[in-house]
C-alpha cells in the first residue's frame, strides 16, 4: 500500500479513535503497521521457495553390509 494513503488512513483513524496525545500516537502506529501488512507476501512472489533435496545414496556393497553385522 502506498505510504501516503497509509498515513492518511492511519491519521484519520487515530483522530477518531485516539482519546489523548499518547493514545492517538499509539493508535496511529498500530493502524500504520496493520495497513503495512495488507498485501504483503511471504516469501515474495517473484522468488521461488527454496527446497532441500536429499543427496542420492549409493547402494551398499556386500562387504559393507557384512562389516556392519556384529557376530
Amino acid at each position: 500500500m502506498n505510504n501516503l494513503f497509509r498515513g492518511l488512513i492511519a491519521g484519520y483513524g487515530a483522530k477518531k479513535l485516539g482519546g489523548g496525545c499518547f493514545s492517538t500516537i499509539l493508535v496511529f502506529v498500530i493502524i500504520w503497521v496493520v495497513l503495512g501488512q495488507c498485501g504483503a507476501t511471504y516469501p515474495p512472489a517473484d522468488e521461488p521457495t527454496p527446497t532441500v533435496e536429499a543427496a542420492p545414496q549409493a547402494p551398499a556393497s556386500d562387504a559393507t553390509a557384512q562389516a556392519l553385522v556384529l557376530p
